[in-house]
Parts: C-alpha cells; structure tokens; sequence
C-alpha cells in the first residue's frame, strides 16, 4: 500500500498526486477514525469496485479529526491545534488505522492533513479535482456524509452533481448499522458502580421512559456505528457492546516505562504505559484484555486511574494504565511499545481496607480476566 502525505496551502488547495493516465481511481475519504464496521463496509467496497474495473482504491484519510480541528477552533479563537496538541477523544492512531487499511488491500492512502482552509472550500470544487487529478470513476461515501465548506456536499447534493456532470458516480453504502441510539450531547466519562460489564441502562426501558431519558440528559440520535457511539460506550465501561461495532477489541498504545512498583510489593507486577498513549483510554475501572509486545501475547488484568496532574497536551488529567500479565514467567518489557487490548469491564476502582483485601480482591480479578480471555 503506498501512504502519500499532503498538506494544504494556506489557501487550503492541495497539489493531488497523479496516478495514471490510463486507469482511473475508486476514491473515499473521512477520518475513518475507529475503523468501526460502518467504516470497513465503505473501504471493503472501494476494494470491490476497484478489482471490478481495474481501478486503483484509493482513502484519503484526514488528520487530524475534523471534529477535533473545528471543536479546538471554537474553544480557542479560531485557532487550529499546533502538532504539540494531543486529540484526547481520537478511538485510534493514524499508524493503526493505515494498518487496518493495508489489510482491506486499499492501493493507496493519501494522508491530508485537516486544516480550516482546507475544510473551507467547496465540494464541488473538492470533488472536480478530484476528477481531474485522481482520476476518480467512482465516489463511495457512507449514507450520512457530508462535505466542503459547511459540510454542504450531503450525499444527496452529490448524488446531483455526479448525474449533472457525468464525469463521475457516487456509489452509497449502508454504514448505520442496526438502527439509532441517543446520545448525550455533551457526555463525559462516568464509571459503573458496580461489577461486571455495565448493560445499556436503556435495555428494558418504555418508550416514555426513553423520551424522559433523552429529555433529561439532551440526548441526540446517532447511528449505531459511528466513533461518536463507541467514544460514549468506552466512557461509562461499556467495553463488549464497543468492541461489537468495532468488529475486534479496543486497543490503546504506549512504551512501557518505570512506575511505583506497589504492585510487586503484594505480588502483582504491572506494565505501566507512558504519558504517550495511542487511543482513547476507557473511563477508570479495572479491566481484562491482552498485552501484546509484537508476537507475544498474555492475558491482562488492566487497571486504568486518574492523576491530579493536568496534562498540556491533551487538556485533561493525566491518566494512568497498568497492566498485570497473566503468566509465570518474568517478562522485562521497559522500553517496549506495546498494545492494550480490552475485552470487558471488571469492576470500578474502589479504596480496600488494607493489602490482605486489596490481594484478595485482585486475585478474583485474575480469575475473571482467565475466563473472559479463555
């Protein structure tokens, strides 16, 4: 797969690369961010149409995330993010998502880098160059897209334009999934309080009861796969019903550094990440998943707490993520980047009387973690 960086002048125009004279290009575009199953259903059939008219795939890919650049303008005077600016709410890295995409078979990704410029200008004039330079046969966009200045290239609009000009098609897919959820609008994290996986607090509710629900926390219909609803699920420990739009587990990843080491004092040493973590990092509570250092792989207990200490880059606390590897072996990862992978929700973090109730309390975390990764 061949990875093409670009940046927009200050004008926001973009010279495209030119693939080929003589084939042409089945082209999509977003932030792709997650690689959710709505996202994979649209590289799956760029793929698709690409291998039936020997065109290149190709998925302009956009970082940083639009909403991330336009949510930071508007908090700071119209400013975009300067590179130092970690985006907090991003599910995944740029590095993981590219991955995922070589594994789809995608021919090329043109990685632009999200500016306001860039966002300003028309779609029409967006897509023409498109054409022009790409060489795009086909646009396949996810039911709910928009783009260009006010995000006025809907689908719809589009769809008219590729029919006016016929110099292109727009090819549709079914991205939503199965049907809406509500989402409050402006959320924030909230730990289950009690063991186990959380369940949706709206499974068994009435029709009215929803409406009061919706009413009382601003709730706002989204569709089932959007990053939107995974970042909300991640946020309350809703770690399975995540990972089930995702289509694999949540992951995160950071270099493994030096940390208090209490947990070797009771027997239970961890693999603490760095301050630079890849991915967005659950709401706190305790965890079972995986650790994995290249082809290794161990069940973890993962346990994921707040600091005090605000972090510039990220405009939040600082948080902290342990891991304790199932095994009997000594395993001397510092200095290793390694990736987290969750599979279900434990327990919220709770102060133990002493260290017998804390031991105790750690080895049923151990027991669960062994059936849920069995």
């Amino acid at each position: 797969m061949d990875i093409t960086h670009l940046t927009p002048d200050a004008e926001g125009s973009i010279e495209w690369p030119s693939f080929s004279n003589d084939k042409k290009a089945v082209v999509t575009l977003g932030a792709f961010d997650g690689m959710h199953l709505g996202h994979q259903a649209v590289i799956k059939r760029v793929v698709e149409l690409a291998h039936q008219h020997g065109a290149f795939s190709v998925v302009i890919l956009f970082d940083p995330r639009p909403a991330f650049v336009h949510g930071w303008a508007a908090s700071h005077h119209g400013e975009e993010p300067a590179a130092q600016n970690v985006d907090a709410e991003a599910l995944t890295s740029v590095d993981d998502r590219l991955h995922r995409m070589e594994q789809f078979g995608v021919d090329h990704v043109l990685v632009v880098h999200y500016t306001l410029a860039f966002a300003a200008m028309s779609y029409i004039f967006f897509l023409g160059r498109l054409t022009g330079k790409l060489g795009m046969r086909t646009l396949v966009l996810g039911q709910d897209a928009a783009m260009g200045r006010g995000r006025e290239g809907d689908v719809k609009h589009i769809a008219n334009l590729a029919v006016a000009t016929g110099v292109f098609e727009l090819d549709v897919v079914d991205d939503r999934g199965p049907g809406e959820v509500r989402i409050p609008r402006d959320f924030k994290p909230e730990a289950p309080s009690g063991w186990g996986e959380p369940v949706d607090p709206l499974a068994n509710a009435t029709k009215a009861e929803r409406r009061a629900w919706s009413k009382k926390n601003q709730a706002k219909a989204m569709r089932a796969w959007s990053s939107t609803n995974v970042r909300y699920l991640l946020a309350h420990g809703r770690i399975q019903d995540a990972n089930a739009i995702l289509g694999a587990p949540h992951a995160i990843e950071g270099e493994v550094v030096h940390g208090e080491e209490r947990g070797r004092t009771i027997g239970f040493p961890t693999a603490n990440l760095g301050a630079d973590i890849a991915g967005y990092i659950p709401v706190d509570g305790v965890y079972a998943g995986w650790l994995v250092d290249g082809e290794n792989r161990w069940p973890a207990a993962i346990s994921i707490g707040t600091k005090p200490t605000f972090s510039e880059k990220t405009g939040l606390n600082e948080r902290v993520v342990e891991a304790y590897c199932l095994t009997d072996e000594w395993i001397d990862l510092y200095g290793h980047k390694v990736r987290v992978e969750f599979i279900g929700f434990l327990r919220p973090q709770v102060k133990f009387d002493g260290p017998d109730q804390l031991v105790d309390e750690l080895k049923r975390n151990v027991e669960e973690t062994k059936r849920l990764t069995a």
